[in-house]
């Protein structure tokens, strides 16, 4: 039966922008020509090879692949599907999160398009869900991700009910939200301290196994994203954290960690630049209290989960230059 789920977060990537109006700009041009899409920096392609490296001497041995349908989850895993010989199974539901906003936020690539970049990418393959292009909530991103999470995991128990046999071990490669939330699905804690520094690997053990495999519904224009009721308990049985954002096989060690602020639409908001520029506009929402329902991003400030220690650093320079 499977026992065993890892949960690697990608490498150090470029960065991008997104404006009030949803239109979205990187530093470094996509392969796939989609913005919100980058590639890997240089060092997070060295993160990429020293994860494949320890992955490769996991025990139990890592039996299938899933990933995220960004660019640079696929870079970071595609190594370690090369020398294991696995496919790369793609599905959205362990994709990225977008904030709440009034405009559709960029997709990733079709599998036939990422496919040509890296052909180990099973371009058959159905995703367990499909988020909302419009973003999501707090609550929607852990239950959608907590969703594809039970759905992959029920199909992996009805192949060894059914025929005997399946994978053992499988290793979720995703962002950092969706890893935090994967993470807080499988113990059944909300609010369970997550770490998600870049190519950091989380560790879950299965606590039972269920009766006979669950019988989930598709999603639905009238129920997008079916009940796992995963809260308190996790989903199919529930899973021990073993290894917490481990960064220890990383030469770097752990950085770049991220987590929910806990209360708004995004980490942060993306608002209209002010008259002095961008500090003008994101001091103005953050001293205002724009949080809930403000529309957002990943990519839009240096570093995510520091909107609040951005301004005030902002501020401090302005008052140093004014002395």
């Amino acid at each position: 039966m499977l026992d065993t789920i890892y949960v690697a977060r990608h490498g150090f990537r470029s960065n991008w922008t997104t404006d009030n109006d949803g239109n979205y700009s990187a530093t470094i041009v996509s392969p796939t020509g989609i913005a919100s899409d980058p590639p890997l920096a240089a060092y997070g392609v060295k993160q990429a090879k020293e994860l494949t490296e320890h992955a490769l001497n996991l025990d139990p041995k890592i039996e299938r692949i899933y990933s995220s349908p960004f660019y640079r989850c696929l870079e970071t895993i595609n190594p370690l599907a090369e020398k294991l010989d696995l496919q790369i199974l793609c599905d959205n539901g362990i994709g990225e999160w977008y904030g709440v906003a009034r405009f559709d936020h960029p997709q990733p690539a079709a599998p036939e398009i990422l496919h040509q970049f890296f052909p180990q990418v099973q371009t058959t393959y159905n995703p367990t869900i499909i988020p909302s292009t419009r973003g999501e909530t707090l609550t929607e991103i852990h239950n959608r991700t907590a969703y594809a999470v039970a759905r992959i995991i029920t199909d992996i128990d009805r192949d060894w009910k059914e025929n005997g046999t399946g994978p053992r071990a499988v290793i979720m490669v995703a962002h950092a939200a969706s890893s935090i939330a994967i993470g807080r699905a499988l113990i059944g804690d909300e609010n369970a301290d997550i770490r998600a520094g870049t190519c950091s690997l989380s560790t879950y053990r299965r606590r039972s196994l269920p009766e006979a495999p669950s019988s989930l519904p598709l999603p639905s224009t009238e129920d997008p994203i079916p009940d796992t009721n995963w809260r308190g308990k996790g989903v199919m049985g529930g899973w021990e954290q073993i290894a917490n954002g481990d960064c220890s096989f990383l030469s770097g060690g752990e950085e770049r960690n991220w987590w929910f602020n806990g209360d708004e639409s995004w980490d942060f908001p993306v608002v209209k630049e002010g008259i002095n520029g961008t500090e003008g506009g994101l001091t103005a929402a953050i001293e205002s209290g724009i949080k809930e329902g403000a529309i957002g991003g990943p990519g839009t400030l240096p570093e995510a989960g520091k909107a609040e220690a951005t301004v005030a650093e902002k501020k401090q320079e302005k008052e140093r230059c004014n002395m």
